[in-house]
């Protein structure tokens, strides 16, 4: 049985396509559309679902939508009562979107799928799955374990913020549930909307900016915000707030609380912000260790499995993983509402069609272990979207009118290395793209870690973004337990890590009584971390957002590794997304040249075509320096075949 899972109209649309279970295809329109978030019907990833299974339409059983519109609604409309006469202007302004769309997404939903193919035959196979089941369903059945508790944290579904499920086999059940206005999700994109970030996608800066900060305003927030009890469960102060009736997540009483306005996005960070970064993830984490802690011993179930945007928060997963009292946390690395099509699709799978669990076998990886996000899942390393063989790839960079060289793949692997031992950036784009915001080895930019500069250098010459954000570590998953602690199995990036005692200088740790300041207006300015090995991927607090790679997993990207490892003696790469700031990851061939061409990449490793950056902008300059052009590279740029 063939069933197609869509989620579309909010933020994060994704199709994905599964097969008696198995999953066979899952990618944000993001990738396609070049829209960051977009919220449009996934037309493309549907397309690239059915086109990569060789289906058409009619071929696919069941299409489901991963939340209720109509209960969405009533969420709306309830809230608008309740909350009356204030939030009017908010009433007035989505009342006729409501009306004259969102009120008929079915006909909507099966207008765009006739649009596509015919075959899908209108709304005649299309289902609803609710909100917060589809999360809870991407989380568990994907996951290695037989048994689980499963919790759910994002900003809303339709009415539930925060639910809690069980996992037995094929069977879920939601036990209970938090509802709007009262939100862990939201309380986090409040403060990020403060801060001057976007929320919905600035929630990733505001956790990399905390370690800047102390945590000094975290009485206001549990005192005052929210009412936050010894099992985690909680309520949200709405004096504060305008996220129920309003347009904006905060209202004047807030901004009073802390006295100043919301920080406009492109002023300067100061200490005040960094402060309040960290006091909201001192919050976030209380709050879930509290409500963790509770489940495991009420259950007495060993696993627990994380799904909902707040799951996408790895330092809060990684005080889960070591204080929650489950053995085991695995985290769905789609957390978003992009994972939720998935989710929704394995729901009726399993909850309606009583189809049985697909477990691929142990793996062989050394490092892992039944839980702790080992890579046996079914999620088959996130690998999930569009992948171009070499023909494919070559016809396209001729198209473009690159030069370029094609070697064999031991030589490919040489070549790589030796552009990142001399300092190069590196676009790294093999196989198939991977499904979720995390690139993970396929869409990657890859950097050598040891390069004390590297860290500002990719930020502000090539990311072209804020020089605080940190850069993840990818490991040889065999060599992680003597570089980080803990060291065990990570291969989604969704948890953080600690460099080990041993790899650190013997110096004071990072934030020290020098650092911190008294001075909230001190505009931040970003240090590099503690003195290590690996400067370009630690934080200041020595944490680390931490990709194990597998053998097994991924391939061609572990090869790179370990040759890099015998080179070096260094067994990790600087590993961040292929794309620049306001841009979704690259997708295909012709997406990656351009962002290569575009950016201060020395060199792009597509398949196993390798193209030279004619126009090298290297090393990054010291302040008031400016930057050396290579135009050397120029008379490597040659192509052969």
């Amino acid at each position: 049985m063939r069933i197609l899972g869509l989620s579309a109209f909010y933020h994060d649309s994704a199709a994905t396509l599964i097969e008696d279970g198995r999953i066979l295809a899952a990618a944000q329109e993001e990738r396609f559309s070049r829209q960051r978030h977009d919220a449009a019907f996934p037309s493309a990833a549907i397309r690239y679902c059915l086109e990569d299974a060789g289906i058409t339409a009619r071929d696919v059983d069941a299409v489901v939508f991963y939340d209720k519109p109509f209960v969405k609604f009533e969420r709306l409309i309830e809230t608008y009562l309740a909350f009356a006469p204030r939030g009017f202007r908010s009433f007035r302004t989505a009342m006729p979107v409501w009306l004259r769309e969102k009120l008929f997404q079915k006909d909507q939903i099966g207008r765009a799928l006739n649009a596509i193919d015919p075959g899908f035959g209108g709304t005649g196979r299309l289902l609803f799955s609710r909100h917060h089941l589809s999360h809870a369903a991407s989380a568990f059945y994907p996951s290695p374990f037989d048994e689980a508790v499963v919790l759910t944290m994002d900003g809303v579904g339709e009415w539930a913020t925060t639910s809690v499920a069980i996992g037995r086999g094929r069977d879920l059940q939601v036990l209970r549930e938090i509802h709007f206005p009262h939100s862990l999700g939201l309380l986090y994109s409040a403060v990020t909307q403060y801060a001057g970030f976007r929320v919905n996608s600035g929630e990733y800066k505001l956790m990399g900016l905390a370690p800047y900060g102390q945590p000094r305003h975290v009485d206001q927030i549990i005192g005052t915000l929210i009412d936050l009890k010894p099992d985690g469960s909680f309520r949200l102060n709405m004096d504060y707030f305008d996220h129920a009736t309003g347009l904006a997540m905060t209202n004047r009483r807030f901004h009073a609380l802390f006295g100043r306005p919301v920080r406009a996005p492109e002023a300067p960070l100061r200490q005040f912000h960094a402060d309040l970064a960290a006091s909201v993830q001192v919050v976030l984490e209380r709050a879930v260790v509290a409500l963790t802690r509770a489940l495991a011993a009420e259950t007495g179930i060993a696993n627990l499995c994380l799904a909902g945007g707040v799951a996408l928060n790895c330092v809060a997963n990684a005080r889960l993983r070591a204080e929650s009292g489950f053995a085991h946390v695995w985290v769905q690395p789609a957390a978003g509402d992009a994972g939720g099509a998935l989710g929704a699709a394995l729901a009726v799978w399993h909850l309606q069609e009583d189809g049985a669990r697909v477990m691929p076998p142990a793996t062989s990886a050394p490092t892992s272990t039944p839980g702790d996000n080992s890579p046996r899942d079914a999620m088959r390393g996130a690998f999930l979207g569009p992948a171009f063989d070499q023909a494919r790839i070559e016809a396209d960079l001729n198209r473009l009118g690159a030069r370029f060289t094609v070697l064999a793949d031991d030589d490919l692997i040489t070549a790589t290395v030796a552009s990142l031992t001399r300092g190069d950036a590196v676009g790294w784009f093999q196989g198939r793209m991977e499904f979720g915001p995390r690139a993970l080895g396929n869409r990657s930019i890859l950097a050598d870690p040891r390069d004390p500069a590297m860290q500002r250098r990719l930020n502000l010459q090539i990311k072209n973004r804020e020089s605080f954000r940190p850069f993840a570590p990818a490991i040889l998953a065999e060599a992680a337990p003597d570089w980080f602690t803990p060291g065990d199995a990570s291969p989604y990036m969704l948890f953080t890590a600690t460099l080990a005692p041993h790899r650190r200088a013997a110096t004071p740790d990072a934030i020290s009584a020098a650092d911190a300041t008294n001075d909230p207006d001190a505009v931040i300015t970003p240090r590099p971390g503690p003195p290590s090995p690996i400067p370009a991927v630690i934080h200041l607090d020595h944490s680390a957002r931490l990709q194990t790679v597998h053998a097994d997993i991924h391939g061609r990207f572990h090869s790179l590794l370990s040759a890099f490892a015998a080179e070096t003696g260094c067994p990790v790469l600087v590993n961040t997304s292929f794309n620049v700031r306001g841009e979704p990851v690259v997708c295909t061939p012709e997406d990656a040249f351009h962002c290569f061409m575009g950016t201060g990449i020395d060199t792009l490793a597509i398949g196993t075509a390798c193209c030279v950056n004619p126009i090298r902008i290297r090393p990054w300059p010291s302040p008031g320096g400016s930057p050396r052009i290579d135009a050397r590279a120029g008379a490597r740029h040659q192509k052969s075949k």
